[in-house]
């Protein structure tokens, strides 16, 4: 018996000598690196993608009806001012052209056989062999005939500035940048038929989401760039804001106006970096990052107990080696920076940082 009693004895001390150690590995702290939170000012910034467009642009329609018999030029194609670019069939404007011609011509001969008579009864009127009232006839007469003449000039002026509108000319130079018109196709007066992008000076237009305008409109300087060579990047003022929203898109339009040397061709894609006034915030390294929920959030060490709580933060910004957070802590909290994936809310800690 003096054997077992023994070896009961010895699994007893065994035991005591376990459990002295789990309460003195239950005791222990969780190593953790950590840092003071710096509050640091900070400037909100979205690069938003847009296009190269002409500051200019005018939409050209015919001013009659008719049937489109010839097409000049294509989307692309680089234009003069006065240059043709579609006509219609003018089959009835000339024939009004030559009906208003030959009203003039009639008008014309009334006008000096009345002019003769005229001239005739006046002589005749001096030397008495003629009536007051012939000759007050014979100048009324002329009075309606060059009244006549008058209508049909202006007639002939209206016909030949119809068949001028058959054909449509550019109003400036400038490049075709839509085209609704094709040979064949009827068109009415008034309906779009070109888009012209004129000549000259040219803007960055971006749809910026109105979210980007909460907390006021951004910095009028803003840095553009082709997305194809971000090397080529130059600097832009914005031109225009938009005073409404897209309620398609959600979006508010700006136009940035490109200096001169931004020589880039119409409808280039570039992306322009837009930003807000300086604000205050609080840096952290990316290693601070966890997750409470779903959503952001930083492990913060309290001194006093040496215990840890999770809280969650409003992160306005990452960037590559750090984040800027706008709201769940304060300046010179102590933040877990390493070592935090296996921290439970209260739980004891021992840190090495500043």
């Amino acid at each position: 018996m003096q054997p077992f009693r023994l070896i009961g004895i010895g699994l007893a001390c065994a035991c005591l000598a376990a459990c002295d150690d789990k309460a003195e590995v239950a005791a222990s702290p969780q190593q953790v690196g950590a840092v003071r939170a710096s509050a640091a000012d900070y400037q909100p910034m979205a690069e938003i993608t847009g296009a190269v467009k002409a500051r200019i642009q005018s939409d050209l329609s015919f001013r009659v009806s008719g049937r489109v018999i010839e097409r000049l030029v294509d989307v692309g194609s680089h234009v003069r001012a006065g240059e043709v670019l579609s006509r219609l069939d003018d089959t009835e404007q000339r024939a009004d052209v030559e009906v208003a011609r030959a009203g003039l011509e009639s008008a014309q001969a009334i006008v000096r056989q009345k002019t003769l008579t005229f001239e005739r009864y006046e002589a005749l009127l001096r030397s008495r062999s003629i009536s007051q009232a012939t000759f007050d006839q014979a100048e009324t007469e002329l009075r309606t005939a060059k009244a006549s003449l008058e209508a049909a000039e202006a007639a002939m002026a209206t016909a030949k500035d119809a068949l001028s509108h058959t054909e449509l000319k550019a109003d400036a130079d400038g490049i075709i940048t839509a085209r609704e018109v094709e040979v064949g196709r009827v068109v009415s007066a008034a309906q779009a038929a070109f888009t012209l992008a004129h000549d000259g000076p040219r803007d960055a237009v971006f749809d910026v989401f109105e979210a980007f305008f909460i907390e006021g409109r951004p910095l009028a300087d803003v840095e553009v760039a082709p997305i194809a060579d971000r090397t080529l990047d130059t600097q832009a003022r914005v031109r225009e804001i938009a005073p409404f929203i897209d309620t398609q898109t959600g979006t508010i339009r700006i136009k940035v106006a490109l200096p001169e040397d931004a020589q880039w061709p119409l409808g280039t894609p570039v992306v322009g970096e837009f930003r807000s006034s300086s604000r205050k915030g609080i840096i952290l390294p990316a290693g601070a990052i966890a997750s409470a929920m779903g959503e952001p959030a930083v492990w913060r060490i309290d001194p006093a107990s040496r215990s840890v709580s999770l809280r969650q933060i409003a992160v306005v910004k990452y960037r590559k080696s750090d984040l800027i957070v706008a709201g769940g802590i304060a300046p010179q909290d102590l933040i877990v920076t390493e070592g935090g994936k296996f921290l439970k809310e209260g739980q004891a800690v021992a840190w090495e940082g500043k």
